[in-house]
């Protein structure tokens, strides 16, 4: 089994946009949002998924501040992580963990702990992943409690906070001085 995470472009873009409405779907489950009338898994009148893939262009237009992730296993796409920085990330940080997704036959198989370090490892700095606070959130919470205590041997703030996205889960970590 091999896990590669691997910086995205215009070429293979495709993917994450493939990808990305059943992230929008398996967040339905935590959130409980419902398709609008399309449909589409999107608060705004998107009729299509083309409509909906373009709203993801944004990731593939500015390289050197939004940092979009394909993880593949065996080298077949398994899932993906947007990161976030400068005036796309929260100010208290440098790196913003700003989605994160799996595909479900590969959970529980510690690929996207794995996943996750290899995308923490392309930056150096101040890290901040958020995530729902709520008991819906079954696996979420617990994931990422322990992907990060591993991470960082325990070197890390859990905390309940207000964030541009509502109430949180917040998990803060500094890995510059782990390299």
């Amino acid at each position: 089994m091999n896990v590669e995470t691997r910086l995205a472009n215009k070429e293979n873009a495709d993917i994450i946009k493939n990808l990305y409405p059943l992230y929008l779907y398996d967040l339905s489950e935590i959130y409980g949002n419902v398709p609008n009338e399309y449909g589409i898994y999107e608060e705004e009148p998107i009729k299509t998924l083309e409509e909906q893939y373009n709203l993801q262009n944004i990731w593939f237009e500015k390289p050197e501040k939004l940092f979009p992730f394909i993880t593949f296993l065996d080298n077949k796409p398994a899932g993906f992580a947007l990161v976030a920085s400068e005036e796309y990330a929260p100010k208290s940080t440098d790196y913003y963990m700003y989605e994160y997704f799996l595909l479900r036959p590969y959970r529980g198989n510690n690929i996207a702990e794995i996943a996750a370090k290899q995308v923490f490892d392309k930056f150096h700095g101040k890290w901040e992943v958020y995530t729902n606070p709520t008991e819906s959130n079954k696996r979420g919470k617990p994931f990422w409690h322990k992907t990060i205590n591993n991470y960082t041997s325990g070197n890390f703030q859990e905390f309940f906070g207000t964030t541009f996205d509502g109430e949180k889960l917040i998990f803060k970590f500094n890995n510059k001085a782990m390299f």
